[in-house]
This record gives C-alpha cells, structure tokens and sequence, in this order.
C-alpha cells in the first residue's frame, strides 16, 4: 500500500517552490518528540513496586511505538529520499505512517479499557494469584494481539485504504489525521460519572474535606480526616464513593478539568497525540477506582491490595472499613491518615 501511494503522490514533493510537506515533516517531528518524552516521563516517575497489570504492559508497548514512529519520521526527514528493501520512503510516508498510526490508535481505545477493566475486576480482590512470570507472559500475549488486530484491521480494510487515498490527494500538503470518537465518548461517560457520584455524596465530599487536617507521620506530611463509621451497607458504600473521589481527584483533579475545557471547547485532537502514557494512566486510575467500588466487599486488608495504581494510593479508602479486623484504638471518632 504504502508503495502504490508513493507512486502516485511523492513526485509532488520534488518541487522546490513547494514547501509545506517540509513543515509538516517538522511539526509532527516536534510533536512525537514532546509525546515522547511525556511517556518516558511518566513511565519513570510512577511507582516502581506495584503489581504486574495489563494496562501497565500496554502502557509500555504505546510508550515504545511512539518511540519507533518518532526514529522513522527522524530518518525519513533526514534523508528525505531513499530506498530499503525495494520501496522508495520520502516525505509523503511521514504523513502516511502517522496516518496509520492515527487510525490505529483511534480504534483501541474501547478494546483496551474493557480488557483493563476486566482484569481489575477479576484480580483487584485476589490474594492467591498465577505465577509471576506467567502473568506477565499473558499480558504480553494480550497486548500484542491487540495491536496486531488493530493494524491488521486498518491495513486490510479496503475502505480505510480509499479513504487514505481520498484524503492525500484532496489534502496532499495538509496531512490530514483521524480524531478518534471513542475516545471522545470515553472522556464525556467519565465526566458524567464522576459529577453524578459527586451529586450523590456531596454533603459528605465537603464535609471530609473541611475536617481535613495537616500532620507530620515518620518524618513525612500527611493528611488526616475524621470519619464516624457506620455499619450500615448503604452508608458504607456512599462512604467508600466519597473517599474514591477524594482519591481520584487529589491525584487526577489536573486532567479532568483539563478534559472539561477540551469538551467545553469542542477542540479535537488528532488520536496520535491523545493516546498517550499520561492517558492511559489517568484511566487506568478510573478503571481501578470502579473495581474497588463494584467488588468493595471482596477486598482483603493487604499490602498487596494497596499496590495496583502506580499514581494514587487506595489504601485510605478500605483500612477504617473492615469492621471485623478494626482494632480497639480504630473506634468511631477516631482519624484517617493518608502518607
């Protein structure tokens, strides 16, 4: 494919009036250099002790697909013309390969959440778990067939190809790229969760809030609320969706009001760039948070629980609740301490 579109569209890039594919070719250089170094960025800031997941393979594999897209918009910009294995690459392909990469981004996002969110939901109460090393060959397994089915559909659908097609010859010096819909769906159902849980416990979000207090634990500031425990089932689950909130929000409060201003506004933004590290972790936050809603009652107080998010700890929302293994001093009144 990408032979036949050469052929009949690169000989347009060798005349010297015409300038845009070069400018192009250097703004979405600039543009995956900064993604990724954003996803380096975040894969190196998180915490390192957490438990083997799908979604923190995933992470890895986007992390490194951007990284490859980034060296051949690199080289293919560096040698501007050239042939490997029989086919000729010039500054169309940038575009090209970006367009690709779009399309296929744009398509994942609900494949990936579901799969996220089914394995936190299978394994965020387990205490007996597979081998270590199996795990992770599963979740390699899995991810990679993910993005073979991804490309395997966009590179095989004949309709996808004519509407590449269409586009660079209407568009050649525009690069026209795919804004993914899913995505936009994803970002407008969590906005309209997280307000409707905050309409239902808002009472309770404000007064946590204003009962929070500034301390100093093991030579570390902390944050202490007070909580009244209740062993009623309905006020149990308002209160544990209160300190999810709290929880999410401390951590993500940035990126959903950034998400509300880009609904607000209506901007879109192409599926290369939204897909992203920081994204990924943003909802894998979410997906952790649902999973500890949805099976709260199946949650063992361990360590290991409490290592599943590399961004917000959990720990804070569960330890005043198991009323069978709360110790004497844990008694209503008392306070929360949040490391």
């Amino acid at each position: 494919m990408a032979a036949l579109l050469c052929e009949n569209c690169s000989s347009r890039y060798h005349h010297p009036p015409l300038s845009r594919p070069l400018e192009i070719s250097c703004m979405l250089l600039l543009v995956m250099l900064g993604k990724v170094c954003l996803d380096f960025f975040m894969l190196q800031v998180k915490h390192k002790k957490v438990k083997v997941s799908f979604m923190g393979y995933f992470c890895v594999s986007l992390a490194l697909l951007d990284f490859i897209l980034l060296l051949n918009i690199a080289v293919i910009l560096y040698l501007e013309d050239f042939a490997l294995w029989g086919v000729r690459f010039t500054k169309y392909h940038i575009c090209l390969f970006t367009q690709i990469i779009s399309l296929t981004y744009g398509t994942l996002h609900y494949p990936v959440y579901l799969v996220a969110g089914l394995d936190y939901y299978m394994t965020i109460a387990q205490t007996s778990q597979l081998p270590r090393r199996g795990r992770r060959l599963f979740y390699i397994f899995v991810v990679v067939f993910i993005w073979i089915s991804g490309f395997f559909c966009i590179l095989t659908v004949p309709a996808i190809y004519e509407e590449l097609e269409i586009r660079n010859h209407f568009s050649p010096y525009q690069c026209p790229l795919y804004v993914s819909v899913q995505s936009y769906s994803v970002s407008v159902a969590m906005l309209v969760l997280m307000g409707m849980a905050l309409v239902v416990c808002w009472k309770e979000v404000i007064t946590m809030l204003l009962s929070v207090r500034v301390a100093s634990f093991a030579g570390q500031p902390v944050l202490m609320f007070s909580y009244v425990s209740n062993n009623s089932s309905t006020c149990f689950k308002r209160q544990l969706l209160t300190r999810l909130l709290i929880c999410f929000l401390g951590t993500w409060a940035p990126f959903v009001l950034l998400q509300f201003i880009i609904l607000f506004l209506g901007a879109w933004i192409p599926a290369y760039m939204e897909m992203n590290v920081p994204w990924l972790y943003f909802i894998n936050s979410f997906l952790i948070a649902v999973a500890y809603w949805c099976r709260c009652h199946d949650v063992e107080l361990t360590e290991e629980t409490w290592s599943t998010d590399p961004f917000v700890s959990w720990k804070f929302c569960f330890m005043p609740f198991n009323n069978e293994n709360t110790e004497p001093g844990e008694k209503p009144g008392t306070v929360i301490v949040i490391c």
